[in-house]
């Protein structure tokens, strides 16, 4: 049953916390490490920092946070934008020459960092002179000494977030998400995945990702947050035990991993009523695994930073229609929301029929408001009020949406556009392949070539995995050529980083084959 949404939604996204602490001063907001903070007492930290924060600089500057997950960075999520200033997530995973570009690109003026990540950091970057560093550790000295103002009024239209894409298909950019897009995102995924004011929500995700959005959520919902420095398979059985967790986000692998660890037993998920994921497709053997071992609801998910989430979802219904009699659905990203207008287009920006392949266009309020001073980045995504999203998709004769590739991952081979993802999960398939990707060559004849970069198990030969590729893909889309690596290579947001891989081959010779 979807949850119902409060009445008088809030403006702001300070707003949600205080108004739980309005309502429940006592329930539970948040648990670290096994210990809770009250709606009160997330409200009082959120207001001590954000007084802070309002006696220093400008309203609109920004303020950047570079940290693994803990309480202090989720106190900045609301504290910030109630300061009336900008919230720059950086992500930790960076390299200090790209942690850089991105500070200075957003012009942070004050820089909240954890201590082990500022080593690294200020030995291989170059930082702005008038940049200030807060190390966590020092932000409680800090708050005593600071001198405080009062808070702004703010603007529903002004931004609280810039987050960086993953640059999956070029430099990354900086998405401005607004009060109104980031809580529309919100009331999409409220509809989409229901939140009950009582459950306790484990999530293990970076804060620094888009995928923050869940947090939010529950706290518009009243529920609490089980927070996690990070994913790690034993703290998250012991927190299900423990803290009888209700609900959580994991991928595909991070369920997996969760079911073959040594002190998984069936009565850990007992409590755990929902699990909700995205990025990547569920397994259907892994579907019907954990419906077998515990009654729990899976629901999927379809967004991109520059939609303040998703947009689309496959509800729990489908994945149990899926386990009885519709494979194919988990292959699916489930169907678009009413809070949003999604349409397929062609290379000349016309609709596409059910069936046929197109670029995915969204109008939604929780659109990005633009990228970062990067106006033609912005005008080229924002055609019209429609975001071109670079993916590219089709509809079933049911509604249903399934994401083929994206647009910049499409290879043109002889004329013919070959969808990368189409050929990884045939190769993946192939018992000898642990893992790949799949790319475009410069190739004299054909203009692209098919690409097959794999990471192999057990030995096997160019030949061998074209024929598999042969007896499952038309010719055109079987790889022409492949390389075998040790791993793949991951961009920050851990996603393979395909940019990086056409580089690093786009010169090898056209005789170049798998080592075995």
């Amino acid at each position: 049953m979807v949850a119902d949404v409060p009445a008088a939604a809030p403006a702001l996204l300070q707003q949600l916390v205080a108004e739980q602490a309005r309502r429940q001063p006592q329930a539970p907001a948040l648990w670290w490490q096994g210990q809770a903070t009250s709606y009160a007492a997330l409200q009082a930290q959120i207001e001590r920092l954000s007084g802070a924060l309002a006696g220093t600089g400008q309203v609109g500057d920004r303020i950047g946070v570079l940290a693994w997950n803990c309480p202090l960075f989720l106190t900045l999520i609301y504290a910030v934008p109630a300061a009336g200033r900008v919230l720059v997530p950086l992500n930790a995973r960076l390299a200090p020459a790209e942690l850089q570009l991105q500070i200075e690109e957003a012009g942070v003026s004050l820089l909240f960092a954890d201590s082990e990540l500022l080593a690294p950091l200020a030995q291989g970057a170059v930082l702005p002179t008038e940049l200030v560093v807060l190390p966590l550790d020092r932000v409680d000295d800090w708050l005593d000494t600071a001198a405080t103002a009062a808070l702004p009024a703010c603007d529903p239209a002004q931004p609280v977030w810039i987050l960086y894409t993953s640059g999956s298909t070029g430099r990354p950019k900086g998405a401005v998400l607004t009060h109104h897009s980031f809580l529309a995102g919100l009331r999409s995924a409220l509809i989409g995945r229901p939140v009950q004011s009582g459950d306790r929500f484990l999530y293990p995700f970076p804060l620094f990702h888009v995928a923050a959005h869940n947090v939010l959520l529950q706290h518009w919902q009243g529920a609490g947050v089980v927070l996690l420095s990070r994913f790690e398979a034993v703290e998250v059985l012991a927190a299900c035990r423990q803290l009888k967790v209700t609900a959580m986000s994991l991928a595909p692998t991070m369920i997996a991993m969760l079911l073959d660890h040594l002190d998984y037993r069936r009565e850990d998920l007992a409590s755990v009523r929902s699990i909700g994921y995205g990025a990547s497709a569920m397994p259907a053997d892994l579907l019907q695994r954990l419906l077998q071992e515990a009654d729990i609801d899976l629901c999927q998910s379809y967004g991109m930073t520059e939609l303040s989430g998703s947009v689309a979802f496959l509800t729990p219904e489908d994945h149990r229609r899926a386990a009885r009699e519709a494979p194919h659905l988990l292959a699916s990203v489930g169907r678009p929301l009413s809070t949003a207008e999604l349409r397929l287009l062609d290379d000349r920006d016309q609709p596409v029929p059910p069936g046929e392949r197109g670029e995915i266009v969204v109008r939604a309020a929780q659109c990005l408001r633009e990228y970062w001073r990067q106006p033609e980045a912005t005008a080229a995504a924002l055609v019209d009020g429609w975001l071109h999203t670079g993916d590219i998709g089709r509809f079933d004769e049911e509604g249903y949406l399934y994401i083929v590739d994206r647009k910049k991952d499409m290879v043109l081979s002889g004329g013919e556009n070959v969808a990368s993802r189409e050929v990884e999960e045939v190769l993946r398939r192939h018992p000898a392949v642990r893992d790949c990707a799949v790319i475009g060559l410069p190739d004299a004849r054909w203009g692209e070539a098919v690409t097959g970069v794999v990471v192999l198990d057990a030995e096997a030969t160019d030949e061998a995995l074209r024929d598999h590729c042969r007896s499952h893909l038309a010719g055109y889309k079987t790889p022409r050529r492949f390389f075998c690596v040790d791993a793949l290579p991951l961009n920050a947001a851990g996603k393979v980083d395909k940019p990086s891989l056409r580089r690093r081959f786009a010169g090898e010779p056209d005789t170049a084959t798998m080592a075995g």
